[in-house]
């Protein structure tokens, strides 16, 4: 009786030294040091959460940048991919009509190579960053969309151009673009356009 005393005080004790002392700690650390990054990256704009950095979304209109392909629509809950193999015929069916929206919608012929990034769903679904590629792919749909003249196409490429982000520790991954934000700055850019 006397070790099931002492071995269920030592439960206790490192239930409320690892189960909750030790995960408070750490999270007012983190929270301390990494406010944004630790309350989801969350974007806002006129004091209104309209996203995170961290989850890609859906964007239809033709005058915003595109997402990745999503299979899960976007939806956090059961984030996942098609898992459909190169040997699927519904993979291919997707891939081509992926492809013949994105020539129809960007003015593009078919001899245009389209990054892969547009074509391929991500393997989580709710990837938020596609490749400067594909952001520059998508240049042409937004200048005819938003009546951009030349100047304004040259400042949408520029646009582009502050938004990549390096690879990870110059080593990690690939350059890529935020579409949540390179979106938000669109339309700062676009009404700044507007009033010139």
């Amino acid at each position: 009786m006397k070790n099931f005393i002492i071995a269920l005080k030592l439960v206790v004790l490192m239930t409320i030294l690892l189960g909750i002392v030790y995960p408070l700690v750490i999270t007012g650390i983190t929270r301390a040091i990494f406010p944004h990054k630790t309350n989801g990256s969350l974007l806002t704009m006129n004091g209104k959460v309209i996203g995170s950095a961290l989850i890609g979304q859906k964007f239809e209109s033709q005058r915003y940048f595109w997402s990745r392909p999503s299979a899960v629509d976007y939806n956090p809950l059961p984030s996942g991919g098609s898992n459909l193999g190169p040997t699927s015929a519904d993979l291919e069916k997707h891939i081509t009509q992926r492809r013949s929206m994105l020539f129809a919608a960007n003015g593009m012929s078919e001899g245009t190579i389209i990054p892969p990034d547009l074509l391929f769903a991500s393997a989580s679904g709710l990837d938020p960053h596609i490749s400067p590629e594909a952001a520059r792919f998508q240049v042409n749909r937004i200048v005819r969309e938003r009546g951009f003249d030349r100047n304004g196409e040259n400042e949408l490429y520029k646009l582009i151009d502050r938004h990549v982000e390096p690879r990870a520790l110059q080593l990690l991954g690939e350059p890529r673009v935020n579409v949540l934000k390179l979106n938000l700055s669109l339309d700062s850019l676009g009404a700044k356009l507007e009033r010139k």
